[in-house]
């Protein structure tokens, strides 16, 4: 054993840290900063509570469209542009445009010459999840304080230009479109919506055709005024600079930044998914050359079993290792070409999925193998102590991995935010360290084993016509 490796195993065994520092603006709005001055490189992000879960159905999707029109010119954009042609006495646009009203913004959104700064911060994107939309820069430390001018200015003065607005609803229409065009959509918005029967548009970001064509300026006025309120979002901040910078430029930039009086989610509280009553299986008909199986279950909800989540974590690397005894019996027997187990942490009711490749002649035994294998699960052998210690650590050195490219961190940083609050992430390696036997077994048995599930395959009608999957055979009886 080498010098001093017992106390780095100690070490190791109480759970790495992630050396991120926060700070809450007395408006509500979190700061959060994760330093890093090995490369001069910045990536400032804003994360929103928002996202599907948020959505009724006659609002589905449209927080998704709300991120396609982020970017889009705002106020200080337009501010700009009338500053620009007084400065170069560009008479015909000043006067189309009405700069002289324009010009009186300044009083309201302070100095735009950091918009000079543009073209260095050209790195841009967004994205939308079931709990969280976020929109980041990446760009160079110098232009820190410019990237944090561009999203304070996006998130507060937005426009909703009519003419941008039906622009993008047909780019987001597009996605829906090309998700359609692929035959793996069915089987995970079958899934989703079995298992989230009552609610389904709560789990499904990218919305409707019909949802999107008849979103209004209005009801992207509604949602601004409903999440994208300091009380309700994250800024943060990864790599090169210094945490007391951050927070003293959050200050001057985003501290008056208007609270919303009422929390969102105190006015318009999540909904509460029923459990399944029942298990249920889904035949879905594609053209595709393999059968894919699904098997769902509602799993743990952030805030409500924080131990399950942990343990869920855990458990699902144990038998995604390709030396597990789950991969074994099920991929190294021939029954099936890939094995997969996950669960999503959610604050709104994890989903956890089992997911197999076969064949159609072997789609029968495979499904009897794998729910062979689900009774198992909580059996003494089924895993050892050392795959246990192994899944830990392989989750800290993933961690650690994701740390080297800290533009794509932000968005870690902006999801434990969103889903489950900063404090949750802060610990997390330590209660990850903390996962026991008894914990995995409390979790199989409270959410997996024996619980009303829901079982999809996705196979091409001349598949099915030759094997005919039932029902039963998807949920296991």
């Amino acid at each position: 054993m080498p010098p001093n490796s017992a106390a780095k195993t100690a070490l190791t065994q109480k759970g790495i840290e992630v050396p991120f520092l926060n700070k809450t603006l007395a408006n509500g709005l979190e700061i959060i900063v994760l330093p890093d001055t090995s490369v001069p490189i910045v990536t400032v992000e804003m994360a929103v509570r928002n996202g599907s879960f948020t959505e009724p159905p006659e609002l589905n999707g449209l927080s998704h469209l709300y991120e396609h029109i982020f970017f889009k010119p705002n106020e200080a954009n337009l501010l700009y542009r009338c500053e620009i042609a007084r400065q170069y006495k560009n008479t015909a646009y000043f006067t189309s445009e009405n700069c002289l009203e324009k010009l009186k913004l300044e009083s309201k959104i302070g100095n735009v010459a950091y918009l000079n700064d543009a073209d260095q911060l050209d790195i841009y994107n967004g994205r939308t999840q079931e709990e969280i939309v976020e929109y980041f820069y990446v760009t160079t430390s110098p232009f820190l304080s410019s990237a944090m001018r561009l999203i304070n200015d996006a998130v507060r003065y937005p426009t909703f230009d009519e003419k941008e607005l039906e622009q993008e609803k047909r780019v987001v229409v597009g996605e829906i479109d090309r998700n359609e065009s692929n035959p793996f959509f069915y089987l995970n918005r079958a899934l989703s919506d079995k298992l989230f029967y009552k609610y389904p548009t709560r789990k499904n970001p990218l919305g409707t055709r019909e949802t999107v064509l008849s979103a209004t300026t209005n009801k992207m006025r509604l949602i601004q005024s409903r999440y994208y309120v300091p009380n309700n979002a994250a800024l943060i901040v990864t790599g090169d600079v210094k945490p007391d910078e951050v927070f003293r430029l959050a200050e001057q930039i985003y501290g008056s930044w208007e609270k919303r009086k009422v929390d969102p989610f105190t006015e318009f509280p999540l909904v509460e998914h029923p459990p399944l009553t029942k298990s249920e299986g889904v035949i879905v008909q594609q053209p595709v050359q393999n059968v894919l199986i699904q098997i769902g279950w509602q799993g743990p909800s952030t805030g409500k079993d924080d131990a399950a989540t942990y343990a869920a974590d855990v458990y699902s690397y144990i038998l995604t290792q390709p030396n597990s005894r789950f991969q074994r019996n099920l991929v190294d027997s021939g029954l099936v070409a890939a094995a997969n187990i996950g669960y999503l942490t959610q604050r709104n009711v994890g989903p956890i999925a089992l997911t197999l490749v076969t064949t159609p002649d072997k789609t029968k035994a495979a499904l009897k193998a794998a729910y062979a294998e689900i009774a198992r699960f909580d059996k003494p052998d089924y895993f050892t102590d050392e795959e246990l210690e192994n899944a830990k650590t392989i989750l800290e050195s993933r961690d650690l991995f994701e740390r080297e490219k800290l533009s794509d961190y932000a968005h870690t940083l902006g999801f434990w935010w969103s889903s489950t609050g900063i404090d949750y992430f802060r610990g997390y390696y330590k209660n990850l360290r903390a996962t026991s036997r008894e914990n995995i077994n409390r979790y199989v048995n409270a959410y997996i084993q024996g619980k009303p599930h829901v079982g999809i395959a996705l196979i091409s009608s001349e598949a099915q016509a030759r094997v005919r999957i039932t029902e039963e055979d998807l949920i296991g009886k």
